[in-house]
């Protein structure tokens, strides 16, 4: 029987889980270089796949019929050809296809085993022909190749010395500086023509970042976002020839800034946005300001983002969104000045019944302020609630302010549910991001502890039914959790989360060596720190667990490697210890399928409700 504390309003119905997890009914809109056609996802035999219509049609025809695996990802190649991304069972090795608008002549471009592809430019003022990375001639490196995809002829366009993590191209298309890492430190390298070679004009500590985002339209210099001398990331001008930063463009007191929009036709910089508690825009330009100021007048209400544009820069794809709704994408005609609704991205969803999210904030116990975001049943007093911890993955990610389908589930079931950014999480400066450094399952989960204790604290938990899930690292940190604090939670859900600091640093993907050096100065060394890996490596302590725990994995993760929950859940069922346990064969990291979402989602549920509500 349930133990709500307090009646749920009866106005608040149950919504059927599946409303939350399945497909939506389209997303990911594109529109053609010439602005006559719309590309989208949508589903098709529970995948999705990508769909085209006429500007103007009420309908789209279906281009691909993937059925194991959603479309991960594509682009226009021309006003003809569509170019798209897909692996095998989650192991995140993408393929790149290309499908003709009619849909006709699907081919793969890329058809290596253990290969993975990533777009680098789209090279806008060619027909026919893209810049791509594979790591075909070194698992853990990517080369840069041109590719016609008409014709499919391929051939290497530069390669990797070694030391490239990020290729950049100037306006032409032109590979002219990349960023390079020897694991410890980082840097650029930068010539003037693709005939010369390349000149290191940069070498810093990987804590000091200077992050190339694109050339400025002169091609001489470039725009990056940048720490260096600061502990906030600014957007700067920067001259990569010798004489470092030009120019300070912008930068804000609290959080970092990394995201600088331009016009590729008038040749302008157009906005710059940020997240503080929510995503924040700063417009530059006269035309997108009143662009933005003639959509918040029919949208007003929601956030508003400009996702896409034809070459022409007069028919815009616009997105809403708020935290109760996905949104809807619009299709905008600024000629025509008129705003046409393209879809809702999931229209079962009633805003109206979902619940607010609300920035909060708390002191740690060493006087950090942690930010977080706290979501809690309606038609419920926020007084002794049964609470879900949820720490997000990463660890060098934040969550954001917006509509998220977990969150909205819980709360509808009557839980409320705490989202912090924990020291290490990105977005609040250089300070808070080194203060996670070697402290998994220190003080990055003191923090999260403390927002617990910030919650009982308040009166809103219910100090004797708090549990704690999260996925990646939040896995880690469920972990952490139900060991470290073995009396604060009375569960736990990992999902796809690191349990053995040693193997997990051991299988990590080839393309992620590069970076391993940095790893160990972040997360700890191996032999150097074997015994701080020891301390907070949650199976070296599962007998110290005493509370049911639930873990999903998935077989193919390159990321947590299946072993690491494996080793857990053989761990507890020695000490007889409830660990339902599921492993899905064709998921990597998380379950991307619709079908196995429901089912991993169906068990938390029942999982949570057993020993929270009962």
């Amino acid at each position: 029987m349930r133990n709500s504390p307090v009646p749920p309003d009866s106005r608040v119905r149950i919504i059927p889980l599946k409303d939350f997890f399945k497909n939506p009914a389209s997303v990911s809109y594109s529109i053609s270089p010439n602005g006559r056609h719309l590309a989208f996802l949508a589903p098709y035999n529970e995948r999705l796949n990508i769909f085209v219509q006429e500007i103007g049609s009420d309908s789209g025809s279906r281009l691909t019929d993937s059925a194991e695996r959603d479309i991960a990802g594509f682009i226009w190649g021309n006003d003809n050809t569509i170019l798209f991304l897909r692996d095998i069972g989650g192991d995140e090795n993408f393929q790149l296809f290309s499908v003709d608008r009619d849909g006709k002549n699907e081919k793969a471009l890329t058809p290596f085993d253990k290969v993975r592809c990533q777009i680098i430019d789209e090279l806008e003022e060619s027909e026919d022909e893209v810049l791509i990375g594979l790591n075909k001639r070194d698992a853990g490196l990517f080369d840069v190749y041109r590719l016609n995809f008409v014709t499919g002829v391929m051939e290497m366009a530069a390669e990797n010395p070694g030391n490239v993590s990020r290729w950049v191209t100037d306006h032409e298309g032109r590979i002219r500086l990349a960023s390079i890492t020897d694991g410890v430190n980082t840097g650029l390298i930068y010539r003037e023509t693709e005939e010369e070679p390349f000149r290191t004009v940069l070498y810093t500590n990987f804590k000091e970042n200077l992050t190339p985002l694109f050339f400025t339209f002169d091609n001489k210099y470039i725009y990056a976002a940048s720490n260096l001398g600061r502990d906030k990331e600014a957007i700067v001008k920067y001259d990569v020839t010798g004489s470092g930063e030009m120019e300070l463009i912008f930068e804000h007191p609290e959080v970092d800034v990394h995201d600088l929009d331009y016009s590729k036709k008038r040749k302008v910089l157009t906005s710059i946005s940020f997240n503080t508690w929510k995503r924040e825009i700063v417009l530059l330009d006269e035309k997108m300001k009143k662009i933005y100021e003639r959509l918040e007048k029919s949208l007003g209400g929601y956030e508003i983002a400009v996702t896409d544009m034809d070459d022409n820069e007069d028919r815009y794809i616009v997105r809403t969104y708020s935290d109760r709704s996905l949104g809807s994408y619009f299709l905008y005609d600024l000629t025509a000045d008129e705003l046409t609704k393209l879809s809702d991205i999931s229209p079962w969803i009633n805003e109206n019944e979902m619940a607010e999210m609300k920035p909060v904030s708390y002191t740690s116990r060493d006087g950090l302020i942690i930010h977080g975001y706290l979501s809690l049943p309606k038609g419920m007093a926020p007084k002794n609630l049964p609470v879900i911890i949820n720490p997000h993955g990463g660890p060098w990610h934040r969550d954001n302010w917006g509509y998220n389908p977990e969150v909205q589930f819980l709360v509808n079931r009557g839980y409320g549910v705490l989202q912090m950014n924990f020291r290490g999480s990105t977005g609040y400066g250089r300070n808070f991001w080194e203060a996670s450094f070697k402290n998994w399952g220190k003080t990055m989960q003191d923090d999260i502890t403390d927002g617990v204790k910030w919650l009982i604290n308040e009166g809103i938990a219910d100090p004797k039914r708090v549990a704690i899930y999260g996925a990646s690292y939040g896995g880690y940190a469920a972990l952490a959790g139900v060991t470290f604090t073995p009396k604060l939670f009375a569960a736990g859900v990992d999902y796809v989360g690191v349990s053995n600091m040693f193997t997990f640093l051991k299988s990590i993907p080839p393309y992620w060596k590069q970076y391993l050096e940095m790893f160990y100065e972040m997360v700890g060394h191996p032999e150097n720190d074997k015994q701080l890996l020891m301390d907070v490596s949650p199976i070296f302590h599962a007998d110290k667990i005493s509370v049911p725990l639930f873990i999903a994995q998935g077989r193919n993760d390159p990321r947590v490697n299946v072993n690491e929950s494996d080793q857990m859940v053989e761990a507890l069922k020695k000490r007889g210890i409830e660990v339902p346990y599921m492993v899905k064969d064709n998921e990597g990291h998380g379950f991307h399928n619709e079908e196995n979402r429901f089912e991993f989602y169906e068990a938390m549920e029942k999982f949570l409700d057993k020993h929270l509500m009962s």
